[in-house]
């Protein structure tokens, strides 16, 4: 049998991993999670249907309209979690930061802005070189 090496200082037992994606706001997962919910119950009863249109079961038939009307309510419910994101971006916006190379841009374009803004100089115009000699 082996020792267990105890002099050794062990890691964390839980370590988050930063995720890349933000976690869904509150309401759209609400959305999210009742989609998912009517969907799978709408699998079930479209299986149910099935089987039972299978056996010959005078049950085929009404679970084969309710799981046609299950199938719309589906749609709907997927319909409202898009609507419910699309809310949530307008109400709320959407945080996002520009790279660096649009940054560059914007200073650039805003520097010759402000160039065309400016005033030419009054008095005397400054000589060339050429005018010089």
């Amino acid at each position: 049998m082996g020792r267990v090496d105890r002099s050794r200082p062990r890691g964390p037992l839980w370590v988050e991993d930063p995720v890349g994606t933000p976690r869904l706001p509150d309401p759209v997962r609400t959305a999210a999670v009742r989609a998912v919910i009517i969907a799978s119950v709408t699998i079930v009863q479209a299986m149910v249907a099935f089987l039972a249109t299978l056996t010959g079961s005078w049950l085929g038939f009404p679970m084969a309209l309710s799981s046609i009307v299950s199938t719309v309510v589906a749609t709907w419910g997927v319909l409202d979690v898009w609507v419910t994101r699309q809310v949530w971006n307008q109400r709320n916006g959407v945080v996002s930061s520009p790279s660096s190379a649009a940054r560059a841009l914007r200073r650039e374009r805003r520097r010759e802005r402000r160039r065309a803004r400016r005033p030419a100089p009054r008095g005397r115009p400054a000589r060339r070189l050429s005018e010089a000699a």
